[in-house]
């Protein structure tokens, strides 16, 4: 069910019942397969990644399609104390520019979800997003700085964009223009792992 909590476990880590190192991903469409074949999108290409090597990693989906950065930390409290996650990763903000929402706004609720993350020990990872030029050049250069100021001034792991290597492909996108396909899944993941991996060592 779309926006619910599916905690994603490795067999093995069933089986021996281990304590796992959770990840918690609180995202939007980008992040909850929408429009995909279930299973086919970047988060369960993670685990699918991660299985084979890291047997003790729970990775907990709770992305919601068209959630913006208010809807992230409104429910970022509960999340965090119902899950207990080591590692946090936001993915958030590209519907707050589709819907021309104030800058100092969306900045503000990414400064709180990370202060909220590190106030229970977990890191948090930020997800940069970009937008289309026809946004005007101040608005989305004021945009994309959100999210490497937010990283910079508190100190946290920035993927530099989210949608690398396919924002400029057309294949690579539903027929919306919005969404990307599931031949880009693999290209978000890869995005996501080259700032993970290292924590997970």
């Amino acid at each position: 069910m779309l926006g619910s909590i599916h905690p994603i476990y490795t067999q093995a880590q069933q089986q021996a019942g281990s304590t796992p190192l959770r990840i918690l991903i609180v995202g939007d469409s980008l992040s909850a397969e929408y429009g995909l074949k279930r299973g086919s999108g970047w988060v369960d290409l993670l685990k699918n990644t991660l299985m084979p090597t890291h047997h003790a990693v729970e990775i907990i989906n709770a992305s919601i399609s068209g959630d913006t950065t208010s809807g992230g930390l409104s429910r970022m409290r509960s999340l965090l104390e119902r899950t207990k996650p080591n590692i946090v990763l936001v993915e958030l903000g590209a519907n707050d520019a589709l819907r021309g929402l104030p800058l100092n706004m969306t900045k503000n609720n990414m400064l709180e979800m990370v202060r909220l993350i590190k106030s229970v020990g977990a890191r948090p990872i930020l997800a940069g997003m970009q937008i289309p030029p026809n946004y005007g050049r101040e608005y989305t250069t004021a945009f994309k700085e959100i999210f490497e100021k937010v990283a910079q001034d508190e100190q946290v792991s920035l993927i530099p964009f989210f949608l690398e290597g396919i924002a400029d492909n057309a294949a690579m996108f539903q027929a919306d223009t919005i969404h990307p396909n599931e031949q880009a899944q693999p290209i978000l993941m890869e995005n996501v792992l080259k700032v993970l991996a290292p924590m997970l060592r």
